[in-house]
């Protein structure tokens, strides 16, 4: 596709896409050497290998868009958002009680602050193949009202079933082992049933990160709120700032950090085609690694030096964080390529397309070309690389096995981007 000029419409009796057969072979069909190999690209790529249906011969012309009606896991879903609303209820009344009505103004302001650098950088990772806003709002909420509430609930049984004199209801304890477990099982359980939930949406390790990123930030958030309005109170605007400071400052990813773990051991299971109770067990190990990473951070300032230990430690972990997920953001690229090369070689793309489509500089230029069509068509390339990127990740769904409706979302996808295309090109 070329960026400078707008290319002509395909001329009449042709379709949206332009085909190229130069074996003979009509669209729709893949050759044999052109069937998506069982060889993937990387650990993180490959599945269980199933037999998706036979990618369609596109239909010329396109008929309307198909609807396709979505699963649902209906009463699960109500009763999440059951539970959710109570906890919330309760967590308001807990702060305007215990907090006060201005100290907790005063905290959730303050804890704005943080929580909107951390949403930025969540957007960042998530820009590839955006999830669902619904799905993202559900995790940030599972994070600040429900595992905040389930862990608020958890630790008051706990006070009321051990001594108040053992060694378990000490400081060190309670902060080094008691709240990492605590904290992180229901953080880790909410990564876990947006996997069940919206399994379609749950691609592989990127999409655990950011489910566990925005539950992390959720609770971060509603934590920091406490945290924030108990230093006012305690001690006047400067115990707050100093606060500020080490959590909003030094450690606003702390949690995104800690659950994000969880996350992606639960996307590579998603990924792999693992099954519901599978994934718990491949979670399990990530859970195990967010309780180490939280523990320590909390040990770093019970038991030593934390600024030493935040320098030396915290950062370059987070660097390491940061060039993990760069390093798989790369690899969601490489199998977008993949997955729409085999649909160039049906016909539906040309491999120009696909560049266009599935590396970071092609989308660029893509975008700046539709800035230069009458009307500025840049609403409708951004939809045509979300849906085609969407398409892609359905092909790898169905080439793992482990989504029985992947072929109706592609059908779906495949008429999304053919109007989108005759969209570009329209006069």
């Amino acid at each position: 596709m070329s960026y400078g000029v707008p290319p002509s419409p395909p001329p009449p009796g042709r379709g949206m896409f332009q085909q190229h057969d130069p074996a003979g072979l009509s669209p729709g069909q893949l050759p044999s050497a052109q069937l998506p190999s069982t060889q993937f690209s990387s650990a993180l790529s490959q599945g269980y290998h199933a037999q998706p249906q036979a990618i369609v011969q596109p239909a010329y012309p396109q008929a309307a868009l198909p609807v396709v009606a979505r699963r649902r896991s209906g009463a699960l879903v109500v009763w999440v958002i059951g539970i959710l609303a109570v906890l919330l209820v309760a967590l308001v009344a807990y702060f305007l009680q215990f907090l006060g009505t201005e100290a907790s103004i005063i905290g959730m302001i303050l804890a704005l602050l943080p929580l909107a650098g951390v949403l930025l950088a969540v957007r960042l990772v998530d820009r590839w193949e955006p999830e669902p806003r619904g799905l993202m709002a559900l995790a940030f909420a599972g994070g600040a009202v429900g595992a905040v509430g389930l862990t608020l609930l958890a630790d008051l049984l706990l006070s009321m079933l051990i001594d108040p004199s053992s060694f378990a209801r000490s400081e060190a304890f309670t902060a080094v082992v008691q709240a990492p477990i605590v904290e992180e099982f229901f953080k880790g359980l909410g990564v876990f049933l947006i996997l069940v939930l919206a399994r379609r949406h749950f691609d592989g390790p990127i999409d655990g990160i950011v489910y566990g990123a925005l539950i992390g930030a959720g609770f971060a958030f509603t934590e920091n709120i406490q945290y924030f309005a108990i230093s006012l109170i305690e001690g006047g605007a400067e115990q707050a700032s100093a606060t500020f400071f080490v959590r909003g400052i030094l450690s606003p990813f702390a949690h995104v950090m800690f659950t994000s773990v969880t996350g992606y051991a639960l996307g590579l299971a998603a990924r792999r085609g693992a099954s519901a109770s599978a994934a718990l067990r491949t979670g399990l190990v990530g859970f195990v690694g967010a309780v180490a990473l939280h523990a320590f951070w909390n040990g770093s300032a019970v038991f030593g030096d934390f600024f030493g230990l935040y320098l030396s430690v915290q950062v370059p972990l987070f660097i390491a964080f940061i060039a993990g997920v760069l390093l798989l953001r790369g690899e969601e690229a490489r199998i977008t390529s993949a997955r729409l090369g085999d649909y160039a070689a049906a016909g539906w793309f040309t491999r120009e397309e696909v560049q266009m489509l599935a590396t970071p500089p092609g989308r660029r230029a893509a975008l700046a070309w539709a800035r230069t069509l009458p009307g500025n068509r840049v609403p409708i390339m951004k939809a045509f690389i979300r849906d085609a990127t969407r398409l892609a990740a359905a092909r790898q769904r169905a080439i793992t096995g482990r989504d029985p409706g992947a072929a109706d979302a592609e059908r779906e996808l495949l008429a999304r981007t053919a109007h989108a295309r005759a969209a570009l090109f329209a006069r």
